[in-house]
């Protein structure tokens, strides 16, 4: 049985390998690079890296979603293993380098690169180096991604092609998506988010995809109306920013959100605007999407995909599907836990209830609360510190603050933490003390701190 699945899954990605010519004249990128064109890049790629003998590991610093695709493409055929950094600043790379190490880079801010890794142009070549029969294990890593610095040392997450496609393949099926759409977006391709709603869907859909990332209200808009874009792909923040009174988008028939949960009012805004509801999609890097809901309906519950099975153990959320990352922790019957805590709801859905570790989302990214803490108390004259997340009204969103007993000012901390965490990372507030709260046993004070901040 497991190898009929393993036969079927293969059969399915031998044919992305090998298009036909009338899928390789269709554009990929907007008038940019044709489907055929992201092969040829992808030949090139691997004819450039076989020179240079055995498999290699390359970090995708490139928002150019032809040749992120055109990456994926080669490493499926066996030429390189993949990284997509979760930043790329150089001190984040420099911190993914020394926790896996990689050798080449296609990157947009080559200044910003670790010593001693070489900077790769691809360049076409003939399609014909792309051997269809010539692919990559279905259940053996690929990719790796990473859940950021600013969440403790760097967490890697491997991503087998199983993982990644069967997710494409099934969000294509699951909303309709084909060759007659058109996607607009405004995240980013190195984030698994961007990653499979700006280039792997689109791919095997054979949709079109707009080249830029989108971010300004305006701009979305006359973008999605200039086009005829049918699909947007976007993230609460900028769905805040299009809380505007001429938000239109008649051509729109999906909009996507995830990396964090919408705003019910920002939700509502966009529904009543456009009569669009926009579609939340829940899950992780590491267990892959989980489970989506519509604001037209009108629930906090979601609803989840048919091909994941999932369980409560205690409160925690588990699950089981194709798109779990291989090193994930499971149990006897293959689930894994989550970091979320749910309760179940009626018609098969559940209801978040929170985060059940120190992890919280800032902005859309996940920071650990340890790390930062950890961070502060190395710094000059620091003798104590604590580190606590303050919900907002954004759901899961949280604003990050400190309060920290040293000599210092709290523009000198964060000036200071600047140069350790990522923006998003530093806290909002810092409240400078003598000492730090604590309760007769040694614990910190936890409302005392709330108090003071």
């Amino acid at each position: 049985m497991a190898d009929a699945k393993k036969d079927s899954f293969i059969n399915l990605y031998k044919k992305i390998l090998a298009p036909s010519k009338a899928a390789c004249q269709k554009d990929f990128t907007f008038s940019g690079y044709s489907y055929g064109e992201v092969f040829e890049l992808a030949a090139g790629l691997k004819k450039t890296l076989a020179r240079r003998g055995g498999e290699k590991t390359i970090c995708l610093c490139t928002a150019n979603k032809a040749v992120n695709a055109a990456c994926v493409l080669a490493s499926l055929a066996g030429s390189c293993q993949l990284i997509l950094p979760y930043s790329f600043s150089a001190h984040a790379l420099a911190e993914m380098c020394d926790a896996v190490g990689f050798n080449f880079a296609i990157t947009d801010h080559p200044e910003e690169m670790p010593a001693g890794v070489e900077i790769i142009t691809p360049l076409p070549a003939p399609m014909e180096n792309i051997n269809s029969e010539l692919i990559r294990d279905p259940d053996k890593p690929f990719l790796r991604l990473f859940t950021g610095g600013s969440t403790g040392k760097p967490k890697v997450w491997s991503k087998s092609p199983r993982n990644l496609f069967a997710e494409a393949f099934y969000l294509k099926e699951k909303f309709t998506l084909s060759d007659k759409d058109l996607f607009v977006t405004t995240v980013p391709p190195y984030h698994i988010y961007g990653l499979l709603f700006s280039i792997l869907v689109p791919f095997v859909a054979h949709a079109r995809v707009l080249p830029d990332i989108y971010t300004f209200p305006q701009e979305i808009i006359s973008t999605i109306n200039k086009h005829k874009a049918s699909v947007l792909v976007s993230v609460p923040i900028h769905y805040r920013a299009l809380k505007v009174d001429n938000l239109s988008t008649p051509s729109l028939k999906v909009a996507f959100s995830s990396s964090g949960v919408l705003n019910r009012s920002d939700g509502l805004h966009f529904l009543k605007k456009t009569g669009l509801g926009i579609t939340e999609i829940y899950g992780s890097t590491e267990t892959g999407g989980i489970a989506a809901r519509c604001i037209s309906e009108y629930t906090d519950s979601w609803k989840v995909f048919d091909i994941v099975n999932w369980k409560l153990i205690g409160s925690r959320l588990s699950v089981k599907s194709d798109f779990t990352s291989p090193e994930i922790e499971r149990d006897a019957d293959g689930f894994c836990l989550t970091g979320d805590e749910a309760r179940e709801d009626k018609d098969n859905r559940f209801v978040l209830l929170g985060r059940a570790d120190g992890i919280v989302k800032v902005a859309g990214k996940r920071v650990d609360l340890l790390d930062v803490q950890n961070k502060i108390k190395t710094l000059p004259t620091v003798s104590d510190a604590v580190v606590v997340a303050m919900p907002t009204e954004k759901g899961r969103e949280s604003v990050i603050a400190a309060v920290v007993a040293c000599d210092l000012t709290e523009t000198h901390i964060k000036k200071l933490l600047m140069d350790m965490l990522e923006p998003y990372a530093v806290p909002r507030r810092v409240k400078i003390v003598s000492s730090i709260a604590r309760t007769a046993t040694g614990k910190i004070d936890r409302r005392r701190i709330e108090q003071l901040l």
